[in-house]
């Protein structure tokens, strides 16, 4: 799959989980359970122990599912990601060696940034999308808001703090995509491995982005 066939996935979904659990097992059990409940992408952050043989799973057994590394901060594990065939790379940062890597592998790459300057240095660095982290901490919808107007060519994807009660105003504040972590798939239902409950979920943020997503295209009318 090439990159720009994942940043079109990634548009058309517009959910990115993210998983960050303590075992390869529960990340194991959380991807299948977001993809069976309409979600086939994962966010796999490197602080999952196994983080790559999961990954290396994922691709092997699920090849409907887009399968990102999260957490990359440095170009060697940047190069252990690609190599291992991930379609996308992303960290709560801006790290140069991984946006290097990114463009010499052809990999898609979402750096993190906050300001204004840091969004503006993440995309002339190469960015497919950037990762407004954590939005919560600084307005939520509204910064996203202020952040689209002076940039509207940038795609921003929404992360930190993203729920079901401001998932719709994110994405009409002009989020081309969102980042859910536990919001979505809850600490609870991975110790209790209740996947319905992830299931659940899923369906409800689909829903709400659906919604949303309809309103701007009749307001755009």
């Amino acid at each position: 799959m090439t990159s720009d066939e994942v940043r079109a996935r990634i548009c058309e979904l517009g959910i990115v989980p993210a998983i960050r659990v303590t075992s390869a097992e529960d990340a194991l059990f959380a991807a299948e359970s977001v993809s069976r409940g309409g979600i086939p992408i994962v966010e796999l952050t490197m602080t999952v122990p196994g983080a790559l043989d999961v990954a290396a799973e994922l691709l092997r057994t699920r090849p409907e599912m887009i399968v990102g590394a999260g957490t990359v901060l440095d170009g060697e594990t940047a190069e252990r990601c690609v190599d291992t065939g991930v379609h996308f790379l992303t960290s709560p940062g801006l790290h140069m060696p991984v946006m290097e890597v990114a463009a010499r592998r052809h990999t898609l790459v979402m750096p993190g940034a906050l300001t204004p300057t840091e969004i503006c240095a993440a995309r002339n660095a190469g960015a497919d999308f950037v990762k407004v982290f954590p939005c919560s901490a600084v307005g939520g919808p509204s910064y996203i808001r202020s952040m689209c107007a002076p940039f509207p060519h940038i795609p921003l994807l929404a992360a930190g703090g993203v729920n079901q009660h401001t998932a719709a105003d994110y994405v009409l504040a002009g989020a081309a995509a969102l980042g859910i972590g536990v919001e979505l798939i809850p600490r609870a239902a991975i110790q209790e491995r209740n996947r319905d409950w992830i299931n659940e979920l899923s369906h409800r943020f689909l829903t709400i982005l659906k919604s949303a997503r309809a309103r701007l295209e009749q307001a755009a009318y």
